[in-house]
């Protein structure tokens, strides 16, 4: 897999998953219906400051471990590629029927809150953690070098999220009424699902 390759495998993929309706998107579309969007804006700022943090360090950790062993890689390819294809199944096998923007209801103190609300929301998860671990070396090209290259693409993801969440905020009835919609949710689990699963199969065979 080239370089080129590699970003636009990424694109496809992490574009996907940032519009793939979860905490996140409750929690910005919450705070804009409720707050207004300052405040909802602070809070996909800390979002996304909290993906960069577990993307940086993935890319610290992992890369330098991806540099120094093939076999490291090798191993760490097939458990990711296992990762996301029992992702896909459980998102094709058993597609949400409704998504609720309500359930992220918090009352603030102040503005600043919200961005340290959103940050929390993803420091403290150890799923988000576990899936860049995961995530980011199954799109990792011959020829560069892991730490720097899974840097990029924690940077790409971040500014996905901070476009989709400015498509949100700006957005935020029409998007909150469509996610609504069973039909709706499930199209996106499955479609994201079937996504997983065809990149843990090419890339679980895919040589560096």
């Amino acid at each position: 897999m080239s370089v080129l390759q590699a970003l636009a495998a990424f694109s496809l993929a992490a574009g996907l998953l940032t519009i793939t309706p979860g905490l996140d998107t409750a929690l910005v579309l919450r705070t804009a219906a409720a707050e207004g969007p300052r405040r909802a804006a602070l809070a996909a700022l800390g979002i996304v400051c909290g993906c960069l943090v577990w993307g940086a360090a993935a890319a610290f950790g992992v890369g330098a471990l991806l540099a120094a062993s093939q076999a490291a890689f090798a191993v760490l390819k097939w458990a990711g590629a296992a990762y996301l294809a029992w992702l896909g199944v459980n998102l094709i096998m058993k597609p949400r029927s409704s998504f609720e923007a309500a359930g992220a209801h918090v009352r603030p103190t102040r503005a600043s809150a919200w961005f340290r609300r959103g940050l929390l929301t993803n420091l403290l998860n150890p799923k988000v953690g576990v899936f860049y671990v995961s995530f980011l070396p199954q799109f990792m090209p011959g020829g560069v070098e892991p730490t720097s290259f899974m840097l990029l693409l924690a940077v790409i993801h971040g500014l996905m999220g901070v476009a989709w969440f400015a498509v949100l905020i700006a957005a935020t009835r029409p998007i909150a009424l469509a996610l609504r919609r069973p039909a709706v949710v499930g199209w996106l689990d499955r479609l994201t699902g079937g996504v997983f699963l065809a990149f843990a199969a090419r890339l679980a065979f895919d040589r560096r």
